[in-house]
């Protein structure tokens, strides 16, 4: 019996193998909407041998990549004289594991799957013969980011800068990294990178540091300077070797930043909480992110017509899974590697440092440090502390810090100029109320938009600190994270924000220009002039199981959906804004707003005739 597989490589694997099982577990009893696999609760590592001489596995082509590719599908053909519902084909990498011993996981609240801990023992009864590449450390998955500011004061020319970052086996002292580009057609200038890796004992706990664990290999990171604005360049990866062979990855391109307060043309696509899926259709461990795919390959098929990407956050859903990570890297390649791919908080789920995760905060932390070689910086992850990451001779690792460093915070909220739009990130994981270091970023950020030039202002962080009719939200009755707008909503309203966005909650959401619970204006898809109030939009639904909303229907509600889906923001020009909100199951805009205005509709003054009030007065 035929069947496809994608298969993907990783840095350190050189080879995998295909098995084929029984097991005493009726696999179409899958949840098709989320939940746990019936796969999840197998355990693997007690597998028992019984093979037949008359089933097989077999699997074609037998040697990956030979046209540099860094996803491949093969064929997969077995045979079994004894067929039953409950037969699976599992794909091994690495190929020689050992399960002879299985560690221990110190967690009650992991997430399945417990493949050491479960009491379903599968009977293996073929191998096939093991699947090589043709080089497994060869440079892939590339991501750009823009260079941002941690600090919303700091005078640095960063418009012409873009960072790319990628994964390959290839240790510092085995090849030296490096990237070639320029603009398209013309001159290539050779770039240095520096290089990143971590190792088992710098995770806590199980199950990323141990049935999780996966070696990551290396994380490299090099800048592109003195971009012309808006302008297609292309690029590639190297690894000189000692004996003066280079290898290289194949080549990609991408358009540089627009200039601050250029009048163009420009999109900007916003979503939250997308996670990942397998492209071949086979059962994932925890089926938790049904709709990734249908959001990803939306944003493929009209990546022409995309500038820049925000994800503001909850990225892979590894859960302390690494090979997870890989997977997610190879899903939104196509997009980072040709876009630059911003993100919000990492993750709240945050169980393993990841290749995506040193792509994309790395990424940030060295445009701010502005070099590549000897970096040296401190990063937040996840809730279990901070990492410091320490070079020496252009190799970097990290260690483990249990103490919150500030700078460490500092890199998880940033500002962003872009065009016509002026971004405000913020970190929703760390406290951002008044009197606190992140409110006074907040304000500074809003205050240094230059809204002659950059009249959009974008608020976004990845929990709701704004409006969200969520009905964990509407059943504490305050529709919003705790304490979440009590002292934002003065500065969105001093600094008179556009549009906040958030991501955590698994739907679409829009409310109306609210100021103190009071909507501003009844109007509800064109707003013109002075609008008066904060739009709140909720574009959490990426892909992850979807949120349901609370049964009732709150009054600044304009509009809601519980559908997978993403906002595109198009600004015409300085006077005209378009948002879009689009499903991804057909690309199709559901919901929509206009915002028309002149630059002395912004220089308006608003009055805060609102006295303070909650939901409850």
């Amino acid at each position: 019996m035929p069947a496809n597989f994608s298969i993907l490589p990783s840095a350190p694997t050189k080879m995998l193998w295909l098995w084929l099982f029984l097991s005493f577990l009726n696999v179409a009893l899958a949840h098709v909407n989320g939940g746990d696999q019936p796969l999840a609760k197998i355990n693997v590592l007690k597998t028992t041998a019984a093979f037949h001489e008359s089933a097989s596995i077999s699997a074609q082509p037998l040697l990956l990549g030979l046209k540099g590719e860094g996803t491949q599908w093969i064929t997969v053909n077995f045979v079994n004289p004894k067929p039953t519902f409950d037969d699976w084909v599992g794909v091994f990498s690495p190929a020689k594991f050992d399960p002879s011993t299985c560690p221990p996981v110190n967690d009650k609240k992991e997430q399945l799957p417990y493949i050491c801990s479960t009491p379903i023992m599968p009977i293996l009864v073929a191998i096939s013969t093991p699947i090589s590449f043709v080089n497994p450390k060869a440079p892939l998955y590339p991501s750009l980011a823009l260079a941002v500011k941690v600090n919303p004061l700091q005078f640095t020319n960063m418009i012409s800068m873009m960072t790319v970052t990628w994964t390959s086996g290839y240790d510092i002292d085995e090849a030296t990294p490096f990237v070639v580009g320029g603009r398209k057609g013309g001159l290539q200038v050779k770039t240095p990178a520096g290089t990143l890796t971590f190792k088992r004992n710098s995770i806590c706990g199980s199950p990323a540091r141990t049935v999780g664990w996966r070696d990551p290999g290396f994380t490299h990171t090099s800048f592109l300077k003195d971009l012309w604005p808006n302008v297609v360049y292309t690029y590639r990866m190297g690894h000189s070797l000692s004996n003066g062979s280079v290898i290289w990855s194949k080549t990609y391109s991408f358009t540089s930043s627009l200039s601050p307060g250029q009048n163009s043309l420009q999109r900007v696509i916003m979503f939250g909480d997308m996670g990942k899926a397998e492209r071949d259709g086979s059962n994932e461990y925890s089926d938790y992110q049904p709709g990734a795919l249908n959001t990803t390959d939306q944003l493929i098929r009209d990546l022409d017509n995309i500038d820049i990407v925000f994800h503001i956050g909850d990225l892979s859903y590894s859960n302390g899974y690494g090979s997870q990570w890989d997977q997610f890297t190879a899903q939104v390649e196509p997009i980072a590697s040709t876009v630059p791919y911003m993100i919000a908080r990492v993750s709240n789920r945050g169980r393993v440092f990841s290749h995506f995760e040193f792509t994309v905060i790395v990424a940030i932390a060295g445009a701010i440090a502005g070099v590549a070689a000897e970096l040296r910086v401190v990063l937040q992850y996840s809730r279990f502390g901070a990492v410091n990451v320490v070079c020496q001779q252009k190799r970097c690792f990290i260690i483990l810090l249990r103490t919150r460093q500030s700078f460490a915070q500092q890199l998880a909220r940033y500002s962003k100029d872009y065009g016509l739009f002026h971004f405000c990130i913020a970190d929703s994981e760390h406290d951002w109320r008044e009197g606190s270091e992140q409110y006074k970023f907040i304000e500074q950020c809003l205050a240094s938009a230059d809204r002659h030039r950059q009249p959009w202002l974008i608020f976004a962080a990845h929990r709701v600190l704004g409006y969200s009719s969520n009905s964990g939200y509407g059943e504490e009755g305050s529709y919003e994270e705790p304490m979440g707008r009590e002292s934002l909503q003065k500065l969105w309203q001093k600094y008179k924000v556009d549009i906040a966005f958030y991501g955590h909650v698994h739907n679409y959401e829009r409310s109306c220009p609210i100021y103190q619970n009071h909507c501003m204006s009844k109007e509800r898809n064109h707003y013109s002039g002075v609008v008066n109030g904060t739009i709140h939009v909720v574009v959490g639904g990426g892909g992850s199981h979807l949120t349901k909303f609370s049964q009732l229907i709150p009054y600044w509600n304009v509009y809601r959906d519980y559908d997978w889906g993403f906002v595109r923001l198009t600004a015409f020009n300085q006077s005209s804004l378009l948002l879009e909100y689009k499903k991804s199951r057909d690309g199709k805009a559901y919901d929509s707003f206009t915002i028309s205005r002149d630059y002395i509709d912004v220089l308006a003054f608003i009055h805060d005739n609102c006295e303070p009030t909650t939901l409850t007065t």
